[in-house]
């Protein structure tokens, strides 16, 4: 009764600290008198306010919080006294208070190893899609003195390479993934860091346990023993006797077959007592073999000549390891085909008036220094505007509803040698020709640069990939990138011959196929068809983007 009562009137005193003390990822100190808790049964037993694990149970002296009278002397209190005993959060309490990172951060204690306290540093999440990432590069090596906000290292995601800062003050004591390492999953360690100097040392030979590492594979279950073979009498079967060893078989038991036949039947693994001899006085014979193996659908081979087999030739080739990009571009297209009901909607657009826009703008350009517009900057205006004026395209599937955007943020894809990445361009409705060009230029250099920021890739509602300028394809069906639902495919201009004005006149004329690719959940095809008019009254007309 008296454990009872001594924790009845700190829970009364403590009764708002658990609100402030709250965090999701935060594991804190219980604070009792000396008296309140004598047992691990007793610690069990209370689990208001704040937990604290089994395995890292502490009592603390009230007496650190028994003049508590406000929250900020309580948070200094708490603070002294939680890094004197090595309190998990002590260090970050102190720099940001309860603030929340993507850095996974792990307090450890003094064990019998000798080990003194320190801080391991696991995998971040640098992206929604992330499960695993690379270590480009570290800029920090072992011994270095680290500050919040310095970079140490270079992490590669699965959308680009991000730097990594560090959170809290202290000493690098050990890189446990070095420079290069591939598919560490999020929250494995990947360094270590202490307070002071001189524990630098101690970790040396440091290696994370397997619970830090990751959660070690669950044993297969041993397989069952093989079950006991009973001995059951065989039924007396007669062998085919060997031209070398006398049968042992009585007389007339005894299988009798030509020598051309034994031969065969021993070449072809067959056993005579399964064939019926056609021969006189029951004699297998050559054809009664042959029309065996006809029975059983194989045909008798001729003989090889033996010594003169010869093996196919290996075959040459390299493997290519996957890249993070890669395969998360795979497992989302792979998502897309199979659960977004695809169709397509081509047309061909004359695109005489845009060159002609285009040459008169660049001249403009040229003029005042600024960079040349693309035929392919044109196209994402125009996609932006339609997709304004045609709302029902700039939207995404969701199970209990459609999300219709009003923000047109355009994805432009972007081919490099890592694999495919699409930027998106904020707005691009609301931006002028120039104002898209160099901030499509930017960001494809960017890409190829492998240093695409979250922000510069993420938040796009409608994509456009472009194979017509640069590799000549005269029209293709793209995939959509989820969870949007549209994607515009763009190939090359050509030059056709169509009729003039006059009954026998002609003349040429530039035209570009564009195939739209809809879900066919959230974008009717009557809705595509209008998207399509819209952007095609654009491109023929792009005077008409200016209005």
């Amino acid at each position: 009764m008296a454990y009872a009562s001594h924790i009845i009137n700190h829970s009364k005193k403590l009764k708002n600290v658990s609100n402030l003390l709250w965090h999701e990822n935060a594991v804190l100190v219980r604070w009792f008198s000396n008296d309140a808790v004598s047992s691990r049964d007793d610690l069990l037993k209370i689990h208001r306010h704040v937990y604290v694990p089994v395995e890292s149970e502490r009592v603390i002296n009230s007496s650190a919080i028994s003049s508590v009278s406000s929250v900020g002397v309580f948070k200094k209190k708490f603070c002294s006294v939680a890094r004197k005993a090595g309190s998990p959060i002590a260090g970050s309490f102190l720099n940001r208070g309860f603030a929340c990172s993507k850095v996974h951060l792990k307090r450890g204690f003094s064990s019998d190893s000798g080990l003194p306290p320190h801080q391991e540093i696991g995998m971040p999440s640098l992206s929604p899609t992330m499960q695993e990432g690379n270590i480009a590069r570290w800029l920090k090596k072992e011994g270095d003195k680290v500050s919040p906000g310095e970079v140490l290292c270079e992490v590669e995601t699965d959308k680009a390479t991000v730097e990594m800062e560090c959170m809290e003050e202290g000493y690098l004591a050990k890189i446990v993934k070095g420079d290069g390492s591939k598919e560490i999953k999020v929250g494995e360690v990947i360094a270590i860091t202490v307070e002071e100097e001189e524990d630098i040392p101690k970790f040396k030979d440091y290696s994370p346990s397997v619970s830090d590492a990751g959660a070690a594979p669950a044993k297969e279950p041993s397989p069952p023993p093989p079950p006991k073979q009973e001995e059951v009498e065989k039924p007396i079967s007669t062998s085919e006797p060997k031209a070398s060893k006398p049968s042992a078989a009585s007389p007339e038991d005894r299988l009798f077959a030509s020598p051309v036949a034994r031969n065969l039947a021993e070449e072809h693994n067959v056993s005579l007592s399964s064939i019926k001899g056609t021969g006189p006085n029951g004699l297998i014979v050559k054809a009664d073999i042959e029309d065996y193996l006809a029975s059983r659908g194989k045909e008798v081979p001729a003989k090889a000549p033996k010594g003169k087999d010869v093996a196919a030739p290996a075959l040459d080739y390299v493997d290519i390891p996957h890249s993070q990009i890669r395969k998360i571009t795979a497992s989302r297209l792979l998502f897309s085909k199979q659960t977004i009901p695809h169709y397509y909607l081509t047309v061909d657009i004359c695109v005489d008036n845009l060159m002609g826009l285009r040459n008169q703008l660049n001249s403009i350009q040229e003029a005042s220094a600024g960079k040349r517009i693309s035929v392919n900057d044109l196209v994402i205006k125009a996609a932006a505007l339609a997709l304004r004026k045609v709302p029902r395209c700039n939207s995404s599937w969701a199970d209990e509803y459609i999300r219709q955007f009003k923000n047109v943020n355009i994805n432009v894809a972007v081919q490099t040698e890592n694999g495919l990445y699409v930027p998106v361009i904020r707005d691009a409705d609301k931006k002028g020709l120039s104002t898209i060009a160099e901030e499509v230029r930017q960001l494809a250099q960017k890409a190829k640069d492998n240093s695409l920021k979250p922000q510069d890739y993420e938040g796009g509602t409608f994509t456009v990939t472009n194979l017509g300028g640069p590799f000549g394809i005269k029209q293709f069906c793209a995939i959509i990138n989820p969870p949007q639902s549209g994607i515009l495919a763009v190939g090359s201009a050509e030059k056709r011959v169509v009729p003039g004005l006059g009954p026998d006149q002609y003349k040429f004329s530039s035209f570009m196929s564009v195939t739209l690719s809809c879900d066919h959940r959230v974008i009717d095809g009557a809705i595509g068809a209008e998207w399509l008019k819209a952007f095609k009254g654009y491109i023929e007309n792009p005077e008409s983007m200016l209005l």
